[in-house]
């Protein structure tokens, strides 16, 4: 009797199954879309292969194994000699190899480190926003690399040397000269203890040492220290200039960078992020003196690219996770996904990622067709910093509530979720604060007035007759125009946001961007999600366009 009382106590059920095994491409109805809106209709085979694997159990244990095992500072080795190396868990190099191999770190470039053209950011960004869903701390180096081949651009002669071994698609992790490697990876140091959006007032020196400089100084923070390389801010005679730093002198000697500490991060643990002191550290100059913030930020408007994708990925892990689990799990004899309140939570949650999802895709194909161009290139350079700024301050909230929508199951570590709301605050801190993309975008409407001005017509233009527009649109021209407009930047951004996800998803959707546009502009939503009226058969579509039962 005690035995089957026993048997009957420690029986686990009413629990939802995994969700691995599954495919993260064709899945995500409302990313398909997107992507094949945007000119990437063409890589529908390759993404679905990608979304496959990396929907595996096998990629989604790596991911936790990976965080479970932090990175570690060895400074010296046996002997007693200076290294600074950092080592990784097997976990984390596997998750950088499928990164590579895929191309998240190149593709959108080519053998040259000239734009690949085509819809590749469109179809790198499905990737990146697939592998952020699975392990998104790894991908600090992927954004980086990727990125810093724009900054290379001022320099074509050292692109030249540098893109024959980071245009592989090998991840080589050995501890040696970028030039005897397989294939490289690149980081950047910029932020200083006394202040990180201040860089203009940067210590760090750099002295020129025949063609090259020597630079000595510090950074607080330097993420992927385990880069082949780094592009660094440094006060040069004639100004802040960027340099290009290897973790090796010509001579193979270990570069002068030497690493204080690990940084001990809420999230993004997978990753190491440190502080460093340079002493007489070599270096090339890349661009001119004096030019180091024009030079780098090529490389931040990139990596403020990938802090949306990253958001909107986790957002949509987020809402697959909870969806799953409330079709499993029964409450009051009814599934979840079964009960009314539940399905107006999981409807207006679905709602916020479609409009997400076809936003962060739009973004991507704008950086596509900049070059050639010019009404695409102003589009990139007015919403980068309203796309990084509405997405990625949206993702920790709204991580919380797909928690709350597995209760406990969603807040112990065991569940992704918990690591994925640890990992979702340093997308909106990381290449600029909320502030800071508001200041972007005034310095944008101040500086190409008549550009930004066509960018919001378009705008208009792709809304016309959605519910609420008119007005949202003749409340972010006012808020501009006023001489306080920083005082109601963030309102006014958060706004601009709204209409250009409402145009973005009018592409993908119209019927979903009418209900997008009527909850968040014609109306006050509210600030918790389900706190909306969708009808039956609304609710019923954005479920089944998220995840198919």
């Amino acid at each position: 009797m005690t035995q089957s009382i026993l048997s009957a106590t420690t029986e686990v059920f009413n629990q939802s199954p995994p969700f691995e095994d599954v495919d993260l491409y064709s899945l995500d109805r409302p990313l398909a879309e997107a992507v094949a809106a945007n000119g990437g209709e063409g890589a529908a085979a390759e993404l679905a292969d990608f979304g496959k694997h990396w929907g595996s159990a096998a990629m989604a244990q790596r991911g936790r194994i990976a965080n479970e095992n932090t990175p570690k500072l060895k400074t010296f080795d046996a002997r007693g000699f200076r290294r600074d190396e950092v080592e990784f868990h097997p976990a984390y190099h596997e998750l950088m190899a499928h990164s590579a191999h895929a191309g998240i770190h190149n593709s959108t470039w080519n053998a040259n480190g000239e734009t690949a053209g085509g819809a590749s950011e469109v179809v790198r960004g499905a990737k990146f926003f697939i592998a952020s869903q699975v392990e998104t701390g790894h991908l600090c180096p992927i954004t980086m690399t990727r990125a810093a081949v724009g900054a290379l651009a001022v320099d074509p002669a050292l692109r030249a040397k540098v893109m024959p071994v980071l245009g592989t698609r090998s991840y080589d992790p050995s501890f040696a000269p970028w030039w005897t490697k397989r294939g490289m990876t690149m980081g950047m140091g910029m932020t200083e203890k006394q202040g990180g959006t201040d860089v203009r007032a940067n210590i760090t020196r750099a002295v020129r040492d025949g063609e090259a400089y020597r630079i000595t100084g510090h950074k607080w923070f330097m993420s992927a220290p385990m880069c082949d390389a780094f592009l660094v801010l440094a006060q040069a005679e004639g100004g802040l200039t960027c340099f290009f730093m290897p973790r090796f002198a010509p001579d193979g000697s270990v570069n002068g960078i030497h690493f204080q500490r690990l940084k001990d991060k809420l999230g993004n643990r997978s990753n190491a992020s440190s502080e460093v002191v340079f002493e007489n550290a070599y270096a090339l100059r890349l661009g001119e003196e004096g030019r180091g913030v024009p030079t780098i930020i090529q490389m931040v408007s990139l990596t403020r690219q990938d802090c949306s994708l990253a958001s909107a990925g986790l957002m949509r892990s987020g809402l697959a996770h909870a969806l799953h689990h409330a079709r499993h799990r029964s409450v009051f004899q009814k599934h979840l996904a079964d009960q009314p309140l539940m399905r107006s939570v999981l409807a207006d949650m679905a709602l916020h990622v479609e409009a997400s999802t076809a936003l962060v895709m739009r973004l991507c194909r704008s950086f596509d067709r900049a070059p050639t161009e010019k009404a695409e290139a102003a589009y990139m350079r007015l919403l980068t910093p309203v796309v990084k700024y509405w997405t990625c301050k949206s993702a920790p909230g709204f991580l919380y509530e797909a928690m709350e929508c597995l209760g406990g199951n969603g807040y112990v570590e065991e569940g992704i979720l918990a690591r994925h709301y640890r990992e979702s605050p340093v997308n909106a801190i990381w290449e600029g604060s909320g502030n800071v993309m508001c200041l972007d975008v005034l310095r944008a409407l101040s500086r190409e007035a008549d550009a930004a001005a066509d960018v919001l017509r378009g705008l208009v233009e792709q809304t016309k007759g959605l519910p609420g527009v008119v007005g949202a649109v003749g409340f972010i021209a006012k808020s501009f125009r006023q001489p306080d407009a920083e005082r109601v930047a963030r309102l006014a951004v958060e706004t601009l946001a709204l209409v250009a996800a409402t145009a973005a998803l009018n592409e993908v959707s119209p019927k979903h961007a009418e209900l997008f546009a009527a909850t968040r502009l014609d109306a006050n939503h509210g600030n918790l999600y389900g706190a909306v009226d969708l009808a039956s058969d609304d609710i019923r579509g954005l479920l089944d366009r998220a995840l198919p039962a």
